[in-house]
């Protein structure tokens, strides 16, 4: 099997992912689709930058807006258990050949940068600036009623070699895909925070970002936000869905921002908290692995993605050929 046991016993624990940089055209066009549509609240915004949360979330933010000149990834953030991790990752990415380097953010409290062996870049964080409670604040909810960030997924040019770097600091495997002849990995969803992913990896040109997701409270959420798309001028930005993966058993929906970032809005998956959880193995031409009931991506979702900012990108370690819908 190509999923490598799980390290229980990391060298830093990271307890879940945080926040992503992405840079824009036009902050207004991006604050009427992300916050307006959408229903993330704005906590801080200037002339460069916009920052938003969730409804449950505490920490000041989950995505940053930054205005630039292409559409770009910044960098990928993750919380630590402790200031003492914050060395302790420090330490790991410098004994492996990483750079690392203690940076100042706003809001943020002492933030590692640093990148993965693949190229995305990372940052690591313990503090950030808390905010009042709002998920009982039911004035505010709007759109798809965004409750959190839920995970990120980037397109990988040799996905063994991510899942054994991110396996090697504590994330663990949930579900995976072989490639034709079972002898490599075209796909796998990793978590630290115990649902099915807080980082998944798909075979392509990379290191790019794939999307982000949040999760919503039901699937009529989405029904709504479709309905609100569709008559808002969005009805473009929907890409994909709404259906349910075979993977995770998530109800899905994928859409694209006003810069091309694609988001997914996701709900219903289930807990992997037990470090002995079995991960789950899929074949690539299993209809229902992309969609439970069946119905193939297109194949702007296979070759599509955020590019990583000064981050050079190369063709994918080997052949594969996934379901794609004509």
């Amino acid at each position: 099997m190509p999923v490598p046991q799980p390290v229980l016993n990391p060298p830093f624990q990271v307890v879940r992912l945080n926040h992503v940089v992405l840079s824009v055209s036009d902050l207004a066009a991006s604050r009427a689709f992300w916050s307006d549509t959408l229903g993330l609240q704005v906590t801080d915004e200037s002339e460069s930058r916009l920052y938003m949360r969730a409804m449950e979330e505490r920490g000041h933010h989950c995505i940053v807006l930054e205005k630039g000149e292409s559409p770009v990834a910044k960098v990928l953030g993750f919380k630590v258990f402790s200031e003492e991790d914050l060395d302790r990752a420090h330490h790991f990415f410098r004994a492996n050949g990483l750079p690392a380097r203690f940076v100042e953010e706003p809001f943020q409290g002492r933030t590692l940068r640093t990148v993965d062996p693949l190229g995305v870049p990372l940052e690591f964080y313990f503090s950030m600036d808390k905010l009042p409670s709002i998920h009982q604040k039911y004035a505010l909810y709007k759109g798809v009623k965004p409750l959190r960030i839920d995970h990120f997924n980037c397109f990988s040019d040799n996905v063994d070699a991510s899942v054994a770097f991110y396996n090697a600091i504590g994330f663990r495997t949930t579900e995976y895909t072989v490639n034709e002849d079972g002898s490599r990995l075209w796909a796998a969803w990793m978590h630290r925070k115990g649902g099915v992913h807080d980082m998944a990896f798909t075979h392509g040109v990379g290191p790019r970002l794939h999307h982000v997701a949040f999760w919503v409270p039901t699937p009529l959420n989405i029904i709504d936000l479709l309905d609100l798309m569709a008559t808002t001028g969005y009805v473009a930005n929907i890409e994909r869905g709404p259906g349910r993966h075979g993977i995770s058993n998530a109800f899905f929906l994928y859409i694209r921002d006003p810069d091309g970032h694609r988001i997914e809005i996701y709900c219903s998956d289930y807990q992997t908290v037990d470090p002995d959880h079995e991960p789950i193995r899929w074949d690539l031409r299993d209809p229902q692995r992309q969609t439970l009931w069946g119905a193939p991506a297109p194949r702007s979702w296979f070759e599509e993605g955020t590019l990583f900012a000064e981050t050079p990108v190369r063709q994918p370690s080997f052949q594969a050929s996934p379901i794609i819908a004509v």
